[in-house]
């Protein structure tokens, strides 16, 4: 960090202290040169997940989006919420992981529907359902019937 006033680029932390709105570090510093006292702000960088669609569109990826779509697919099922929460939590850290910051659409999709086969196999079917994008009766029959076989 370069002073302020010599513009050294040596300097020593004297207090570190959280921001009020907890999304900061402030930091006071003196310059180990001319031993003037100055501040800094040290703050996360933000750069927004990224989900790309299946037509090749790409949109920021909405924690709350995904988390109402599984509770909606696990309505009036045994299923807690902080288990819904904890893979929403997954999926962002595969994103956070991830050196580009973003992910396809599908891979979300695929993730979460191995999540809820083993969490729920109705909540499956009905998420199955939306993100697979059934379009007929045969196509639900088939996907239950695969279900019943791997009992």
């Amino acid at each position: 960090m370069k002073c302020p006033y010599c513009e050294h680029s040596e300097s020593k932390v004297i207090d570190s202290r959280e921001s009020k709105n907890g999304f900061c570090i402030r930091r006071r510093r003196e310059c180990l040169s001319c031993a003037k006292r100055f501040t800094t702000y040290e703050k996360i960088e933000e750069i927004p997940f990224m989900v790309v669609k299946k037509d090749g569109s790409r949109q920021p990826f909405d924690s709350q989006k995904l988390l109402r779509g599984l509770l909606k697919a696990c309505e009036k099922r045994p299923v807690s919420v902080a288990k819904l929460e904890e893979i929403v939590e997954e999926i962002e850290n595969k994103l956070q992981e991830s050196p580009d910051k973003e992910m396809k659409a599908a891979e979300i999709g695929q993730f979460v529907v191995r999540k809820l086969k083993r969490l729920d196999k109705v909540a499956y079917v009905r998420f199955a359902s939306v993100y697979r994008e059934f379009k007929d009766v045969l196509e639900f029959k088939e996907e239950l019937e695969t279900l019943l076989k791997e009992k």
